[in-house]
């Protein structure tokens, strides 16, 4: 008996390192091949498989499985997904919800936090010291490029003006809006101009969700935002440099000349939808849409684009529903639909629509010129961040509250 009371107790500890590990971990991409497996290990040793039916309730878990299903499926009609980049792999990262969300309950749920809370703290503070040192943007330090280090402070934002929505507190509400506004600033010192837009957007969309019936306080909020933003552009030099870049951009454009991020983008953008209109029921398979680019840019329109291998190696298509449209065709697109409500679901689920709409309505927006789902560690934030509020909320409010609601 004290032999098994000992392995229970080793048991526990295990995977509470592990959950700490993972959640502060994570952000340094090398680690994951270690700490993920282990998540697997913990959530085996936790007894997970013989609580995978009741996991799968989940409609999140259900979609993400059914989302990856389909690009497994995808790997039959291409016979070179081992080409390239590979960078369709990271897609599969979305399925270390299932474990870690299994593993959490009331005791574990403290550990959770603090790591994340903890990473969180210690790459931002790394991103900002080496901004205020180097003038360089991202975190070197973990490898981070400022798109994700961009990416990283707009969840920290939308986090902590959804949380400002929901508070009675006047002085929790206050602080999360200064909280806000300090990630902001950071956000306009980094590259990301679409990430900042739609960091942007969605603060106006979640003010308008909470004071919407109030219209002066809602007029308020925008005023102090516009301030807000014309003080930060102004004071940040990235900022007019890619101000300046766009103007460059549009200029290239009307001189037919595609080398540029805007022109480079409209050009896959262009091809993409072509190719998802050729192959609209299967796509081309997991893995060939980088391929599909490079071969069909030699003769497509003449070959305006064919130039753009050499301005800029063929990754992805900057754009997740073209992305994935060329992978699965449009089933493909209505499976990662489907992911998205469901995602947005568990949060309503759980009484935290407001934190649903805003992260949901940011991944929406900021995949429209960027595969957001296959940045490195933006979806990992995001889905342990949704695992910990739906154990929280749940443990913090019965379930029947939560039903009437």
């Amino acid at each position: 008996m004290n032999f098994i009371l000992t392995s229970s107790s080793w048991r526990e500890s295990f995977i509470r390192w592990v959950i700490i590990l993972v959640c502060a971990g994570f952000w340094r991409s090398e680690l994951n091949v270690v700490l993920f497996p282990l998540l697997g290990i913990a959530w085996l040793a936790d007894g997970g498989l013989g609580r995978l039916t009741t996991t799968l309730k989940n409609p999140l878990a259900q979609a993400i499985l059914l989302f990856c299903g389909l690009l497994l499926i995808g790997l039959l009609w291409n016979d070179s997904a081992h080409d390239g980049r590979m960078k369709w792999l990271k897609y599969f990262v979305l399925l270390m919800f299932i474990p870690f969300y299994s593993l959490l309950n009331k005791a574990r749920l403290i550990w959770a936090m603090v790591g994340l809370i903890t990473g969180y703290t210690i790459v931002l503070a790394l991103g900002v010291h080496q901004w205020l040192t180097t003038a360089e943007q991202g975190v070197a330090l973990m490898k981070m490029s400022y798109l994700s280090f961009s990416a990283m402070l707009g969840v920290g934002v939308i986090t902590a003006v959804s949380f400002a929505c929901r508070s009675q507190s006047l002085i929790l509400s206050a602080t999360l809006w200064s909280v806000a506004l300090t990630l902001i600033f950071i956000q306009f010192h980094q590259g990301g101009r679409i990430l900042l837009l739609a960091t942007l957007l969605v603060i106006l969309l979640l003010a308008f969700l909470r004071y919407r019936i109030e219209i002066r306080k809602f007029a308020g909020m925008v005023i102090i935002l516009s301030i807000a933003t014309v003080a930060f552009a102004f004071s940040s030099p990235v900022f007019q440099d890619r101000l300046l870049q766009i103007k460059n951009d549009v200029e290239l454009l009307q001189r037919g000349d595609y080398r540029s991020s805007l022109g480079y983008r409209l050009a896959m953008w262009d091809v993409g939808l072509h190719g998802i209109a050729e192959r609209p029921l299967t796509g081309y398979g997991t893995g060939a849409p980088e391929r599909y680019f490079e071969h069909t840019i030699v003769t497509y329109k003449d070959g305006i684009y064919k130039n753009l291998v050499e301005f800029q190696k063929t990754s992805h298509f900057h754009n997740d529903w073209i992305e994935i449209g060329l992978h699965l065709g449009v089933p493909g697109m209505l499976a990662l639909l489907y992911l998205l409500v469901s995602w947005y679901r568990v949060f309503k689920n759980r009484g935290l629509s407001v934190l649903g709409i805003g992260l949901i309505s940011y991944i929406l927006l900021a995949g429209m010129t960027d595969t957001f789902l296959i940045f490195s560690r933006t979806p990992v934030l995001l889905l342990l961040m949704t695992a910990i509020a739906l154990v929280w909320q749940t443990e913090r409010v019965p379930q029947a509250a939560l039903k009437r609601k």
